[in-house]
């Protein structure tokens, strides 16, 4: 019997995916967790043969919590299912050593398909991934609410890492050099680094790239 278990946030998704895995034959459901440290903690005491990953989970979220599992249960197979529709998200999960991406939007039809070619050590990385979306934008989301940025504060870090000065953020803006200077006060607090250099490493990780 496989052993499977969920890592998901969302009661009521959860709910769904139990319902919908119940019917697969060969597969054990293990007590769902909802962030990434229960996961970590579950599989020392209790480990699975196949994670289904969330992304946007509180604690540790699902990119960290994917590098934990691939150095300390790299023969676990990993399905991230996620909301998160960009390519260039999907290549990071690739390079992490994931083993399926698909959305939770697919079908009942898609997860056990993926389920069973990750089972047997094959991959499923849904095909339906849109290529033209703005790759830029795939993380702003989690990036603002984890530091507490509004969105001009995101606009200006996107234009810092393209290395405009004060005075050319405020151009194209259309603001003053005085507030621009505020601005990237309040976002070195919020980020809690004292150079540029940490405010990139910090954009980085969460892929939001220059404008």
């Amino acid at each position: 019997m496989l052993k499977l278990i969920i890592a998901e946030d969302h009661q009521l998704l959860i709910e769904g995916l139990i319902s919908i895995l119940s019917e697969v034959e060969g597969l054990t459901l293990l007590k769902p967790v909802n962030d990434g440290k229960q996961l970590i903690n579950s599989l020392r005491s209790n480990p699975a043969d196949i994670i289904l990953l969330d992304l946007n989970m509180p604690n540790m979220d699902g990119i960290k919590t994917l590098e934990v599992l691939k150095r300390e249960f790299c023969n676990i197979k990993v399905i991230v299912l996620t909301n998160y529709n960009q390519p260039q998200l999907v290549d990071k999960i690739k390079k992490l050593g994931a083993d399926g991406y698909i959305l939770k939007s697919s079908a009942s039809t898609i997860l056990k398909e993926a389920i069973s070619k990750v089972a047997v050590g094959g991959s499923y990385f849904e095909q339906s991934l849109e290529s033209e979306i703005d790759s830029n934008h795939y993380f702003i989301d989690d990036f603002m609410k984890k530091f507490q940025l509004t969105r001009r504060e995101v606009e200006i870090i996107r234009m810092i890492e393209k290395e405009l000065t004060s005075k050319e953020i405020g151009d194209n803006l259309f603001i003053s050099e005085f507030t621009v200077g505020t601005h990237r006060k309040n976002i070195m607090r919020k980020l809690d680094v004292k150079n540029i250099a940490g405010l990139m490493k910090i954009a980085q990780q969460f892929g939001i790239e220059g404008a």
